[in-house]
């Protein structure tokens, strides 16, 4: 059975777990051929689904959720055929500035010049929701530039913007990278209106926080939102395929778990958890023979 897995761009979480995980089942399940690729981030990754063009994706599930209600950036698409294999870990919003640029909220980038994210990105998708809920228009009043946070980070030391979103793990390489070398001075801006996101969008972000140990130089917690990441596959998807890679998931839980710092929140309890999102017959009824069905 061939497995091809969509993940992310370089300097976040998705690409990296997503290679482990295509390298795990490749060498412990002998029916299984598994391979990475590397994609622009969740929205692509939905599509690619659809599609069949890939069988597993990463996601975040503001994005999948969108994806099958054919609504955010998946509006002109259509309704999409997806649905979850797992639960994995959260993701939480950054919202970076250079710290000698006088931005310490939302409203201070009016007029600034801010990367929201690669373009089909569930980056790009959350900034425009967060600055809305502020009160700041994400196409007028910015000058916008779609890079991931890799070359956001780099744009932001060389000083060809002033701030960047980005949605991800914690610690981000390329945010760890950029804060320990001192250049600039980053400030962490506060996620605002969170009861209005939740309202307008229930069910998919939580309020959550970036504890102050987790990058160099921060002070203080910093309020953000978390929104869940998921393995995605097509409801269309065979059922013994999907048994098979749950199988070998929990079967190298373990070595899952020790091979990256996101990783190590994998478990059977919460990888069944209900979601706002369905999950594969298969995948529901793999959790539910195991008690794990939430």
């Amino acid at each position: 059975m061939r497995a091809v897995i969509v993940s992310g761009g370089v300097g976040g979480v998705f690409y990296p777990y997503g290679q482990i995980l295509a390298s795990l089942l490749s060498a412990s399940v002998p029916a299984l051929a598994a391979s990475g690729q590397m994609t622009r981030g969740s929205v692509d990754n939905a599509r690619f689904i659809h599609r069949r063009e890939a069988d597993i994706g990463f996601s975040t599930l503001d994005s999948a959720y969108d994806a099958i209600h054919g609504t955010g950036a998946f509006a002109a698409d259509g309704k999409l055929d997806l649905c979850v294999l797992a639960v994995l870990y959260d993701s939480y919003l950054h919202i970076v500035a250079a710290g000698d640029k006088g931005i310490s909220r939302i409203s201070d980038l009016k007029g600034r010049r801010v990367s929201v994210g690669s373009t089909g990105s569930s980056t790009e998708t959350i900034a425009d929701r967060v600055m809305e809920a502020a009160g700041l228009h994400p196409h007028a009043e910015i000058e916008r530039f779609n890079f991931g946070v890799a070359e956001s980070a780099d744009a932001l030391k060389s000083g060809r913007i002033d701030a960047f979103f980005w949605i991800g793990g914690l610690p981000t390489a390329a945010v760890s990278n950029l804060a320990a070398s001192g250049t600039p001075k980053l400030v962490f801006l506060p996620t605002e209106n969170l009861e209005a996101i939740d309202k307008a969008y229930p069910g998919l972000y939580r309020p959550a926080s970036l504890p102050k140990t987790t990058y160099a130089g921060m002070t203080e917690d910093v309020p953000s939102l978390e929104v869940a990441n998921v393995l995605i596959v097509s409801s269309k998807a065979e059922p013994r395929f999907v048994t098979t890679v749950l199988e070998g998931i929990f079967a190298n839980v373990e070595l899952i778990r020790s091979s990256h710092p996101e990783a190590k929140k994998l478990s059977l309890e919460t990888a069944g958890l209900r979601t706002a999102v369905p999950f594969h017959p298969a995948a529901e009824a793999f959790y539910a023979e195991k008690g794990a069905l939430k």
